[in-house]
């Protein structure tokens, strides 16, 4: 089964998870998509559901698939579903591959229960090995944030594809990806939220529960 053939039949799973009149964490990515255009059909089936979205993407996903939208302010989500760029063997995650890290975690750790969609090439040993761990930092600080940084490990600012200069998130700030090896998430999810001008980091260590593909038609959760 190819990569996109693993993302397809994981967000239709776990969109089996979701009930009628749910609300749910609507996470961020490829996985997440299938994962809402299954939704989609089943509301055009007549079901309904309510997302809080945690992005910008996440809401053009909510409006191309008719799932309602709320908010933090109004409601609670059961369930958030989100993707990963990385999942060590405690479920611990490395995100924000897509910059949106943030507004994901917010949603994410105070949803009841917390699923992660991925394909089996994001599953690692040790976080950091594929990916750096972006922080997302208010830019008056950028100076000083990438100074305490360099004593941790290899930061750079993310750069923008279609624009000069810096990525910009949806929350108007930066965006720094920092490479290092990650040998006790918590330890440094926490330190680098310590950090006067960094907003959040894409280290996730809230429980979890993490659905991927295991062979060419069974779907796992560990």
């Amino acid at each position: 089964m190819d990569i996109s053939k693993q993302k397809e039949a994981v967000g239709e799973f776990a969109a089996n998870l979701v009930k009628d009149e749910d609300i749910i964490g609507m996470g961020t990515g490829s996985t997440v998509a299938f994962f809402a255009k299954a939704l989609g059909q089943r509301i055009k089936n007549g079901e309904n559901f309510h997302a809080i979205p945690t992005s910008y993407q996440s809401i053009g996903l909510c409006n191309e698939n008719n799932i309602k939208i709320t908010s933090l302010n109004e409601h609670i989500p059961e369930k958030a579903f989100d993707g990963a760029d990385e999942v060590n063997n405690n479920n611990q995650l490395i995100k924000g591959r897509g910059g949106a890290m943030t507004q994901e975690k917010i949603i994410d750790y105070n949803a009841r229960e917390f699923y992660v969609l991925i394909d089996q090439d994001k599953i690692v040993d040790v976080l950091g090995k594929k990916f750096p761990v972006p922080i997302e930092v208010i830019p008056l600080a950028i100076k000083t944030v990438m100074n305490t940084l360099l004593k941790i490990g290899k930061p750079k600012i993310r750069e923008a594809k279609y624009k000069d200069g810096p990525i910009i998130t949806d929350n108007g700030n930066f965006i720094v990806d920092l490479k290092i090896i990650v040998n006790n998430p918590i330890e440094l999810e926490n330190k680098l939220n310590n950090i006067p001008g960094v907003v959040e980091n894409g280290i996730f260590t809230k429980e979890c529960k993490i659905i991927y593909p295991i062979n060419n038609d069974v779907i796992n959760i560990r």
